[in-house]
């Protein structure tokens, strides 16, 4: 008879317009509950029950399951924003918020499949994010001129915004798996196209030379973060991040270990992201003068000021009221200062690349090289293995201001 049970299928009964089973199982928090599975057939939910049973073996079984988006939600406030930095806080919320949540974010987190990732990725590239995000539409209707109008602008996401998305999706899936909420994370098996990165010429020891040297010859006030930069190879949050009291004119050392950085609508002053990136770095004679120029121009500008000075950190690099520079204007004003001085204009990170240049055309050995640009890997640098000692990277650095010494 149909209303039976067969042998072995002790917990599956009729119900409403088919059938019904449940299995015992031990909730993430060890507690015992039912766990239930629904079909329109006997067989259909036999073999849903038989899977219960296994899973309960394996380990806690979750009772009930959150959508994407309200795991997403838990998984930003909770797990993202105590533990990682702000801007991978940023980073992540940008993503779930435009480009996840729109179209997976009703889905339940359990039934989530390998497909539904895979379409969401195709699709996500095809999308006008104008359109989307209503962007035109946002503007008076005197400015809208695109997809408010009629007009798709056809503002599709990038290779890399569409990896930073499913990189997003995978990560929060990974703590979701973690706390055996499902068992696998299916966004983690959905390939994406890898952007191809743009290769750029760093600059050569004649550009560099001659970069500091219209700065210099304008009295720039950022000079000294110039000669950092192309000198040390520091990054653009650790020359804004520095403080006076990271440098040690005594014994010609420079301490890094904070950075400026742009989290939304915040600038912070937070130390640098890893120990790693932390070292002292000898100063050479060009970085000790230029940074004794960048004092005496800061006193004179505090004391023009007076008291709308607001220096809070004693940050080396400043607008002329104390307050710290924002890191896009930094780059913006670098843009600038190449051009006036004739030269092809290069991103600011770039100079990192144009350090290591200068290092290697000096035939500075490749270890010295991984220590001044404190790469955490030597394969980061080149792949040579060697020793390094304080008086080589010395000796490294002041070839550096031997080259750009005009400018002194």
């Amino acid at each position: 008879m149909s209303g039976k049970r067969a042998n072995g299928e002790g917990s599956i009964y009729p119900y409403k317009n088919g059938y019904a089973a449940y299995v015992w199982v031990t909730k993430p928090d060890g507690k015992r509950a039912r766990k239930y599975a629904y079909g329109k057939t006997r067989e259909e939910v036999h073999e849903k029950w038989l899977n219960l049973h296994a899973e309960a073996k394996r380990g806690p079984v979750a009772t009930r399951h959150p959508t994407v988006g309200a795991f997403l939600s838990y998984w930003l406030d909770s797990v993202v924003k105590p533990n990682l930095a702000p801007l991978s806080y940023v980073s992540y919320e940008g993503s779930v918020r435009l480009y996840i949540a729109p179209h997976l974010g009703s889905k339940r987190l359990d039934r989530l499949t390998v497909r539904d990732v895979r379409e969401w990725v195709t699709k996500l590239s095809t999308v006008c994010q104008c359109c989307a995000q209503g962007k035109d539409a946002k503007r008076e209707p005197r400015r809208r001129r695109c997809c408010a109008v009629g007009e798709c602008c056809e503002a599709y996401p990038s290779r890399r915004v569409v990896q930073a998305a499913r990189d997003a999706l995978r990560a929060a899936l990974t703590h979701a798996v973690a706390e055996e909420l499902i068992s696998k994370n299916v966004a983690s098996l959905v390939k994406v196209p890898k952007p191809r990165r743009r290769r750029i010429k760093p600059w050569s020891v004649a550009e560099a030379s001659q970069f500091l040297t219209e700065a210099a010859a304008r009295d720039d006030h950022l000079f000294a973060a110039w000669v950092l930069v192309l000198c040390l190879g520091l990054r653009r949050g650790e020359v804004l991040g520095l403080t006076w009291k990271s440098v040690d004119f005594e014994r010609g050392e420079l301490y890094v270990d904070h950075q400026i950085q742009r989290a939304g609508r915040q600038i912070l002053h937070r130390e640098t992201k890893t120990e790693d990136s932390d070292d002292f770095l000898p100063l050479p004679a060009l970085c000790l003068k230029a940074l004794r120029m960048r004092r005496a121009q800061q006193i004179g500008d505090r004391k023009a000021a007076g008291e709308l000075w607001q220096n809070s950190h004693d940050l080396v690099f400043t607008t002329k009221y104390g307050t710290p520079i924002e890191p896009g204007n930094l780059t913006r004003m670098f843009a600038l200062r190449a051009r006036r001085a004739g030269l092809r204009e290069i991103p600011l990170r770039n100079t990192r690349h144009t350090c290591s240049s200068l290092l290697v055309a000096l035939k500075v050995h490749p270890k010295v090289a991984q220590r001044i640009l404190r790469h955490s890997q030597i394969a980061m640098t080149m792949e040579v293995y060697a020793e390094a000692s304080e008086e080589e990277v010395r000796a490294a650095i002041g070839k550096l201001s031997d080259v750009m010494g005009g400018t002194g």
